[in-house]
């Protein structure tokens, strides 16, 4: 703990704080005012607690997460951010550090009962999930650790920009078993940038206790981080405000100065369960929880205050009566306020704002020199950064004289710096949760991901955090990540470098994601990708890259393909084939084949399969009578189940056959060419899939 030493001076209308932590002073003088602003959050937060107990027993509201007991550090934290100004990412029990931050009362109540107006989501969102549009507080998530990263996003996003400010996070001390912990922890060390990570350590990861949790001495959270240099690690006991706020002072101060983030483990108590859904009395020992009952933090303050003759005790039995006054009002207001309208459940889960449709699209033919599809991507990347200075890329390898493992950003930090084009840590949930911040924050990050196989580190991050973000809080927040990832198989990169993953993404509401077949596409829907304000999954068929098959005259700068716009590759008759990646290209030879025979084939490429466009591939096959769906993923549960369910559904009365698919074997990709060439669909299964269902 903290060496603190309390001054025992009362002026009357002031009190004198002076508090030390190894042998750095600390002085601070407390006006009578701000003990009773101090006093008065922790004992609304406590309240808050209670009366949400009270309605979920009334059956007014389905769940709560208490914070009593981190009433001190929680107060002495938000007392010294400016969240205006700050970033800040609470979590689930971080009740008093919100309330005085600025989420008033009856803001918290109307997401408790789930109302339209609910600051949070308007009534996405579990009760305990904090977020304010007017506060630099985004939309708070379940998951946890997911934060962190998110976290040094925008402190990361903030040294870019030259603001001076510090983002907080926050979770407790099970969270921090959570690898995204570390990582979050790794990469705001190496960049020495200003985020405070405060671990709420009550002792209890809802039932499993601390010494079952954490690896570091004494059960020390502080103590488990010892190795990162920059990282200043600070101990205190979170029921002192004097001690915590001490803690608080020092840490912002230290990460303002560029020293580096800061670490501050606060001892606390969980005075109830861990949840309305959970009875500690089935875990803990009665007289661990009378013992903690002792340290209450309101309490201890309450203590403070008369001893010190700071407040008489009429003067806080007052302060306790308006608190109560003011959260039944709030509570009463929130209750009758309006409920969502059941018709908006569905909206928020992509940009509404209609920029998207006011991009100028295909303004011209494709007319320069013939292009491979890598440099295309490497040409596009060079004209965004261009074009937008708040565009960012970074991923593993990227940066020169590497640029990239398939040098698809080759030269990009040569020209805007490695301020602008960086590499990151080995971790793919690092990549995408720090361009999750950053996103929040406004700058537009463009990541790559080497591989498909190795995406899924990250996968709780695009899942859970990026793809949610607009809806889980109404609209109010957004992070437009484009990931760009490598995928695809038949260059013998099995077991783990030959995965498509776009049937897995496209599952995801909120996420778009592009395939290109070709050089000209890639450019054109790159360049999009980079200009939408929703996040998109880019697949790069790797085995496209630099084949002459998928060469095309390159686009001009201001060339942009829109989303959802499926292309007609090849006109026919007798059959419509869809599809899109590397095996396009199978389709269109095949079709070249038929032809040769006598038969019409249509070859349609999608292009993007988050937004499809139906509509396309409708109109053919009202016209062919027969849909063959080619893909290069396995066969079950591949995208090309959705494009064969949605014809049958909007094509039933025109079909003279059934929708067949062909795709992968299900087994997993291996490196043998003899192998790989048995599970994967080779030219020759396509060809005669098509002509089989054309003589159905």
């Amino acid at each position: 703990m903290s060496n603190t030493t309390l001054t025992k001076k009362n002026n009357s209308k002031a009190a004198k704080l002076a508090a030390t932590k190894n042998g750095n002073g600390f002085k601070r003088d407390f006006t009578k005012e701000e003990f009773s602003r101090f006093y008065k959050l922790m004992f609304i937060a406590r309240q808050i607690d209670t009366k949400s107990m009270n309605y979920l027993k009334q059956g007014k509201s389905f769940f709560h997460i208490a914070g009593a007991g981190h009433e001190a550090i929680q107060v002495a934290m938000g007392s010294q951010l400016n969240p205006t100004v700050d970033w800040v990412f609470p979590y689930y029990r971080d009740l008093a550090l919100s309330l005085t931050c600025g989420i008033t009362p009856k803001e918290y109540f109307l997401q408790f009962f789930g109302k339209a107006s609910d600051p949070s989501g308007g009534g996405r969102q579990l009760p305990c999930h904090y977020g304010s549009d007017h506060l630099n507080m985004p939309s708070q998530s379940s998951p946890t650790g997911t934060q962190y990263l998110q976290a040094v996003g925008t402190a990361l996003a903030s040294v870019r920009k030259g603001i001076k400010n510090v983002s907080y996070v926050s979770s407790g001390e099970g969270t921090t078993s959570q690898g995204e912990f570390h990582e979050a922890v790794n990469w705001a060390s190496r960049e020495k940038l200003p985020v405070i990570f405060v671990v709420q350590n009550n002792r209890y990861a809802i039932s499993v206790p601390v010494s079952q949790q954490s690896g570091g001495a004494d059960n020390s959270i502080a103590e488990m981080m010892t190795g990162y240099h920059s990282l200043l690690r600070l101990r205190v006991d979170g029921t002192n405000f004097f001690e915590s706020y001490a803690a608080v002072n020092k840490a912002i101060t230290y990460a303002k100065e560029g020293n580096g983030p800061v670490l501050i483990e606060a001892d606390t108590i969980r005075l109830h369960s861990h949840s309305s859904s959970d009875d500690h009395k089935k875990y803990r020992d009665h007289t661990e929880i009378e013992n903690d009952l002792k340290r209450d933090s309101v309490l201890q303050f309450a203590r403070y205050i008369l001893d010190e003759k700071i407040l008489s005790e009429t003067e806080l039995t007052a302060i306790r009566a308006d608190a109560d006054a003011e959260i039944e009002l709030a509570a009463t207001e929130a209750l009758s306020a309006v409920d969502p309208d059941p018709k908006e459940a569905a909206r928020f889960v992509f940009d509404e704002s209609g920029a998207s449709q006011a991009l100028a699209y295909e303004l011209n033919e494709p007319a320069g020199k013939p292009i491979v599809m890598v440099d295309a991507i490497n040409h596009a990347l060079h004209e965004e950064l261009e074009r937008n200075p708040d565009t960012f890329v970074f991923g593993e390898d990227i940066a020169d004289g590497k640029g990239g493992v398939f040098t698809a950003t080759k030269g990009l930090s040569s020209k805007f710096g490695r301020e602008r084009v960086f590499n990151s840590p080995l971790a793919e949930a690092s990549i995408a949760g720090v361009a999750c911040g950053m996103g929040l924050a406004g700058l537009k990050p463009v990541v790559e991901i080497q591989f498909g196989d190795y995406i899924w580190p990250a996968f709780m991050q695009y899942k859970d955090e990026i793809a949610t973000m607009r809806y889980r809080s109404a609209n109010k927040w957004t992070s437009a990540v484009v990931t760009r990832v490598a995928v695809g198989g038949y260059i013998h990169g099995g077991l783990y470098h030959s995965q498509n993953i776009e049937a897995f993404f496209a599952h995801i509401p909120g996420m778009m994601v592009a395939y290109p077949s070709n050089a000209a596409d890639a450019k054109g829907l790159l360049k999009t990708a980079i200009r939408l304000q929703d996040p998109v999954i880019f697949c790069e068929h790797k085995g496209l890259y630099r084949q002459s098959f998928a060469m095309s005259p390159e686009p001009d700068a201001d060339y942009l393909i829109p989303f959802g716009k499926a292309k007609v590759v090849r006109q026919g008759s007798d059959i419509t084939v869809v599809s899109y990646g590397a095996s396009l290209w199978d389709a269109v030879i095949a079709a070249k084949k038929l032809e040769d025979e006598g038969y019409s084939v249509e070859v349609i490429d999608v292009r993007t399969i988050i937004p499809l466009d139906i509509e396309t591939i409708s109109q053919s096959v009202k016209k062919t009578g027969k849909a063959i769906v080619i893909h290069e993923d396995t066969l079950t549960g591949g995208f090309g189940a959705e494009i064969a369910a949605r014809v049958a559904e909007n094509c039933f009365e025109y079909l003279d056959g059934p929708v067949r698919r062909i795709g992968a074997k299900d087994a997993h990709i291996p490196y043998a060419p003899v192998l790989e060439a048995e599970i994967l669909p080779s030219r020759s299964v396509v060809y005669n899939g098509i002509k089989e269902l054309i003589l159905y």
